[in-house]
């Protein structure tokens, strides 16, 4: 990277705005200027990066006028990145979308950086790239090395187990106060506001609002995020369920091959833990296999509990785990960058 980039955050004081604070830095991400933006409430706030304070800046239409960003990240929701996105657009900045507003846009690309990065060379058409769903993300990273061994993928099946953290900073605390409501024997009096119920010592197989075919809008985001950012129509059937974890998805994958495929665990485990930011932990007998603790505050995708089916030679089972703070979202964003940068700069 030959120069310094000018970078812009839109929910700057958000769950994931902060930690592509933390990501910027830990990945020693060129930035020049930095614009911190949230909405009225939070501006005026500090921020830290790299030892140096900045002030939250409020939101607005005026606020990306003679800046020269280079690079807008904006998580800070879909109603904001529909209203906002087009102003840091028109200032000349690339805008990297954390929402679901933009991702089924056929002009705009999906872009999970180790599967498809090639869709990021379409960015032009809307100066936007978006970031797909946390649970997208760490699936198709198990199944792209999938895909490349056996030549296709015939059918998916996948139960999500959802940390809170898919629902921010909210989310979390809400889990926090009710444990703490259980030990104070009141959980009967404990409120639920991020979620439809109590979600301490409980799980809820809904996440995001009934659709009409009796899936949920979260479930087919995966169905649809999927094909686009695969380049091939593989049906997906999805259950999302939010569980009692502070952070870090955890996801059963179930992968149908077509019937000549013979599935071979051995093959299967080297293709996963030779691809891009994917680490297999398997050995059940050991009790090695990842979870939400393996996961959490790490960059990398783990897949464990890899097992042929029982009753049918060409399908696969196993466990995917990511960190849905960063994997599904606030680091995928700044591989989108990096990659974006690459291709700028050759």
């Amino acid at each position: 990277m030959s120069r310094l980039y000018n970078v812009a955050v839109a929910g700057a004081t958000g769950a994931v705005g902060e930690e592509l604070f933390r990501i910027l830095e830990e990945q020693n991400f060129p930035v020049g200027e930095l614009l911190p933006l949230a909405s009225a409430r939070s501006a005026g706030e500090m921020i830290e990066f790299k030892g140096k304070e900045y002030r939250v800046e409020e939101l607005t239409e005026e606020v990306f006028e003679g800046r020269d960003i280079d690079i807008a990240f904006f998580s800070a929701g879909g109603s904001i990145s529909a209203k906002y996105a087009k102003y840091a657009v028109e200032s000349g900045a690339v805008v990297i979308d954390n929402t679901s507003h933009f991702r089924m846009d056929p002009e705009v690309p999906l872009v999970v950086p180790e599967v498809n990065p090639q869709d990021i060379a379409s960015w032009r058409e809307t100066g936007i790239i978006a970031n797909p769903n946390c649970s997208t993300i760490q699936m198709v990273l198990a199944l792209k090395p999938l895909y490349d061994l056996y030549g296709s993928i015939k059918r998916v099946d996948v139960s999500t187990y959802q940390a809170t953290s898919g629902a921010g900073k909210s989310g979390m605390e809400e889990l926090v106060r009710q444990m703490q409501d259980f030990f104070a024997f009141k959980l009967d009096q404990s409120e639920h506001k991020a979620f439809a119920h109590q979600v301490a010592l409980n799980v809820i197989p809904q996440i995001d609002k009934a659709l009409e075919n009796d899936y949920t809008k979260e479930e087919m985001k995966m169905t649809n995020e999927t094909a686009k950012i695969m380049g091939a129509d593989i049906p997906v059937s999805a259950t999302c369920v939010r569980v009692p974890v502070l952070r870090s998805h955890s996801e059963a994958v179930t992968v149908t091959f077509e019937e000549s495929v013979v599935v071979d665990v051995e093959k299967s485990r080297a293709a996963l833990n030779s691809f891009e930011d994917v680490e297999v932990m398997d050995n059940l007998a050991e009790g090695i296999y990842p979870m939400p603790v393996t996961a959490t505050d790490t960059d990398i995708t783990f897949v464990g509990r890899i097992r042929k089916d029982i009753f049918a030679e060409n399908i696969l089972h196993m466990w995917v785990v990511a960190d849905q703070v960063r994997v599904g979202a606030a680091t995928n964003a700044v591989r989108i960058a990096q990659k974006w940068i690459e291709m700028e700069e050759i």
